[in-house]
Formats: structure tokens, sequence, C-alpha cells
């Protein structure tokens, strides 16, 4: 077999393995969305039907009457925005001093960071619904947004980006009389995107996808944001009776937003991932 030759079979291998992978992957989304536009029969039917034979938007007609999916999007929409806003900005402002500027303790404070990294999130569950307590914030959006709004992991991931910056671009701007504030917003700011990208996607997928904490720190129903209050629905006996459908028609809609962002921003993401570290 000449070179080419092999170096194609190869490449065709790869790719079959490559695809083999993603429709293992992908089967249970797939599986979602497809039975979310079934019948009850089709949904219960053996063997399993993948393709609807009848395409039907009553499980999402149902779903909308039962549950209040407009205040619930829109309360996962509010909180996932505030806590995505409040990252890209103090953990950009905490990543450049840590990368760029020389001061007493940075490095105790990197090592904080770091340290912050191994602790199990939900070892700070208890001490942040004792700390909203306190504060007389739960059962609010403050008690959803503040505890999440900077995270060691954008610190780490500004940080390691920044590092990457060249020194002498920002000493030029020291040089030329600009301030630490003008440097960060209108010369670093513009050359960290596809970090800020990265961030921005991790971020929101972590706090739309946040379930337990939001269970914890809510009791008003209309604070509810979407997993919990799909989830609530899930165990409510009285409402979710034969409700297979409607569960996998709210799950489809849980889902959607994040797809939408990650597609809104891939290439910024995968540069971002691929480069962060990089000095």
């Amino acid at each position: 077999m000449s070179p080419a030759l092999a170096a194609r079979a190869r490449r065709a291998l790869t790719y079959l393995l490559l695809s083999a992978g993603l429709l293992v992957m992908s089967a249970p989304f797939l599986w979602m969305a497809l039975s979310s536009f079934k019948t009850g029969p089709e949904l219960t039917a053996a063997p399993p039907v993948w393709i609807p034979t009848e395409w039907t938007l009553e499980n999402f007609a149902r779903l909308l009457e039962r549950l209040d999916m407009v205040r619930s999007t829109l309360n996962s929409a509010l909180v996932a925005a505030l806590v995505t806003a409040g990252n890209l900005v103090f953990c950009s402002m905490l990543g450049y001093a840590l990368a760029k500027l020389d001061f007493a303790g940075r490095g105790k404070i990197f090592a904080l960071v770091l340290g912050a990294l191994m602790v199990p999130g939900n070892l700070m569950l208890l001490p942040l619904f004792v700390l909203m307590s306190r504060l007389g914030l739960l059962d609010s959006y403050a008690a959803l947004v503040l505890p999440f709004a900077a995270g060691a992991i954008g610190v780490f991931l500004m940080r390691q980006f920044m590092l990457s910056l060249p020194d002498e671009l920002i000493e030029a701007a020291r040089m030329d009389g600009a301030s630490e504030w003008y440097i960060f917003w209108r010369v670093v700011i513009p050359l960290v995107k596809p970090a800020l990208a990265t961030l921005a996607v991790l971020t929101f997928l972590s706090s739309w996808n946040n379930f337990v904490w939001p269970l914890i720190a809510t009791n008003d129903p209309d604070k509810y944001t979407l997993p919990v209050a799909l989830a609530t629905f899930a165990t409510d006996p009285n409402q979710s009776a034969g409700s297979n459908g409607m569960l996998m028609a709210g799950s489809l809609l849980v889902v959607l937003p994040v797809l939408l962002v990650f597609i809104l921003l891939q290439r910024h993401f995968t540069q971002g991932i691929a480069t962060t570290g990089l000095k």
C-alpha cells in the first residue's frame, strides 16, 4: 500500500471512530429531543420508536399550561446573565492584577485561588446558606447571584491567559502616561476576548444548569429557576402524572439556550481553550 493510500485509510478510520463516538455521545440528547414530539403511545412503545410517526406539539402545550415556564425561564436567564457578567468583570480584573501587577502578597493570593479550586463545591453549600440567611437574602435573586459572581476557575483562566500578553506592550502604555484602569480596559481587554468568551460559555453553562443551590436558597415558586421548576414539577404527583412527554419537552427547553450560546461563541471558545496558559 502506498504512503498516500495508507494516510487516506488512517484518516478515514479516524473519522469513522470519531463519528461513532459522536453518535454515542449525542444519542441521549437525540432521544430526548425526538421524544418531546411523540405521542403518549409512542413514548411507551416496545420496541422503542426513535422517529415519531406523528409529530405533535401537545407536550409543549400541556407543559406551558401546568408550569409557568416563562417566569422560570426569565429567572434562569436573569441569574445566568448576572453571574456571567460578574465573572467577566471581576475575574478579568483579578486575573490582570495577578498576571501583570507587582504587589505584596500576589503569590499568596494566587495560592488561595488554587486552593479554592481544590475545594468541592458541595462543601460550600452549608456556609453559603448560613451566610445568606444571616444577611437576610434567602428567597431573593441576590442569593442566587452573589455567591457565584466571581469564581476561582475564572480567575485562574484569565490570569493564565493574560500571562501570555507581552509585558513590553503594557510598559509602553505606562510610559505614555496611561493609567492602569485605561490599560486594563483599552489595551488588555481587547486582547483577551477569546478567554472572555471561554469564561462566558463556562459560566453561563454552570449557572444555567445550577440546581442544588437554587433549590436550597429559594422557597418561593416565583423565584424558581428553570431546572428547579422542572424538577419540582416532576416530583409532584398531582402535576406530573403521565408527563414523560412533558418532561422531555421541558428538558429540551432547558438545553436549547446553552446550545445556542455555545454555537455563537464556539470559535472564541476553542481558541481560548487552545491558547490559555501559553507564554
